[in-house]
């Protein structure tokens, strides 16, 4: 330890920001590296988060870090999901099974919290020093490998650690992006999300039974997430238009009124209970940073941007984001002339992967994209690509990548054949981007 004034400093290789999936995968693989790693999560864990449906491309993450089992032990199977259709059924199931690209043919729902503290209990057994309860209150940067972070405990104790490298996976807090002003609003999309959870909600027959449901609604979408001792995450997610109808009402009232609206979607919840009378309302979604890293500091998952959930993206982005920075520090640290061009290099692949599902996310909603998920073709193999897509395969399998060009090409030959509407849904979420989501009930919304 070092000493700056009467305040003892410790020392560190790695500080890590932020307890979440990201910042657990960064502070495992680089503590599995021999570097020294303090990780720092400002609650204890088990916390709430909502997100709790993985995708696929998650399980070859789960595998290098050596928690798969632990998944496998504490999720419910999920070999697809399952889009609001005009069939028999009534929907229509992608099943991870059929993508082409090679992404595992399931994944799993899990309970965040417990997924969570799992991730960050493995980081600790990989020798990273993982704090809880332990809140970086202020960073300061005086050269590319000495950063001071001031962090207090929840026990009202102040410290400070010096750190060759930051790694910052705050989640939606974004704490090197808001201080440093790096943080934007998404200029494309914005929304808001209303949720909570029931028990006794019903799920899909047979096979279909863990998957994840996706309806949508005049004003958005809605999901239906089977967890584990059958509890169902239910909620809502619409542009900011729609929540300023829920003045004068309570937030109880407010989602149940939401979950009306789709006929499908309630007629598998009404006979459920909701558990408690915790309802969550959250806006603030859909954000970036104008850069993911710098010398000596380097932003991973919703710290660094954040899309709307409607494809369960959130946690697939972060490892896979956390596992590429971690060999980015640790080349960093051993060769710093490389620093910028790595970061560089991964900030691009970051992006495009985001890009990609952001294309299939702005447009959800609209007419034209409706048609295409409620009546499913596989020309061309179009089906596949797009549930290649959903599988979270959207880095390095060159089959895949073709396929979702040739879909956005499909994509706009629909779009001019229906120009006005097309044009006017353009319009409107081009008007609700620029809107001010207010009345959110969550710490993040209160900031």
């Amino acid at each position: 330890m070092a000493e700056e004034g009467n305040a003892v400093t410790e020392q560190c290789d790695v500080a890590v920001i932020g307890g979440g999936p990201g910042g657990s995968t960064a502070a495992t693989l680089l503590a599995r590296r021999g570097y020294r790693v303090i990780a720092l999560e400002k609650a204890h864990h088990p916390r709430f988060h909502i997100g709790e449906s993985l995708l696929p491309m998650n399980l070859p993450i789960f595998e290098r870090l050596g928690v798969l089992d632990k998944v496998r032990a504490m999720g419910v199977f999920k070999a697809g999901a399952d889009f609001e259709a005009d069939n028999e059924r009534g929907y229509n199931t992608y099943a991870f099974a059929r993508a082409i690209g090679n992404s595992p043919p399931h994944a799993y729902q899990v309970w965040r919290q417990d997924f969570d503290r799992m991730l960050y209990q493995h980081a600790r057994e990989c020798g990273a020093d993982a704090r809880e309860g332990h809140e970086v209150v202020q960073i300061r940067m005086h050269g590319p490998r000495e950063t001071l972070l001031d962090v207090r405990t929840d026990e009202g104790h102040s410290y400070r650690i010096q750190a060759r490298y930051v790694v910052d996976a705050s989640g939606r807090d974004a704490l090197l992006a808001s201080s440093n002003k790096l943080r934007r609003k998404n200029s494309q999309h914005q929304s808001a999300a209303v949720f909570a959870h029931f028990h006794g909600a019903e799920r899909r027959a047979g096979e279909d039974a863990g998957n994840i449901s996706i309806y949508r609604f005049d004003y958005g979408w809605m999901w239906m997430i089977p967890l584990p001792d059958g509890v169902m995450s239910v909620g809502a997610v619409a542009r900011p238009e729609y929540f300023r109808q829920r003045q004068g009402r309570g937030t109880i009232e407010f989602l149940l009124d939401t979950l009306k609206l789709c006929p499908a979607l309630w007629q598998r919840i009404e006979p459920a209970n909701l558990i408690g009378d915790e309802v969550r309302v959250t806006g603030n979604y859909s954000y970036d940073s104008t850069r993911m890293g710098g010398p000596g500091w380097i932003l991973v998952g919703d710290a660094f941007a954040f899309l709307d959930p409607v494809f369960s993206s959130g946690v697939y982005l972060a490892m896979s984001g956390a596992e590429k920075a971690a060999e980015v520090v640790d080349l960093a640290l051993r060769e710093p002339s490389r620093e910028m061009s790595l970061l560089r290099a991964l900030e691009k692949r970051q992006r495009a992967a985001m890009a990609r599902f952001s294309f299939f996310i702005q447009r959800f909603n609209g007419p034209v994209m409706r048609q295409m998920f409620r009546s499913p073709r596989n020309t061309w193999q179009l089906e596949q690509g797009v549930i290649s897509m959903l599988a979270g395969d959207l880095y390095d399998s060159p089959r895949v990548l073709r396929k979702l060009r040739l879909f956005k090409l499909v994509y706009l030959i629909c779009m001019l054949r229906d120009w006005r509407r097309s044009r006017a849904e353009q319009r409107y979420r081009l008007a609700q981007a620029r809107a001010q989501f207010v009345g959110g009930n969550t710490p993040l919304d209160r900031v």
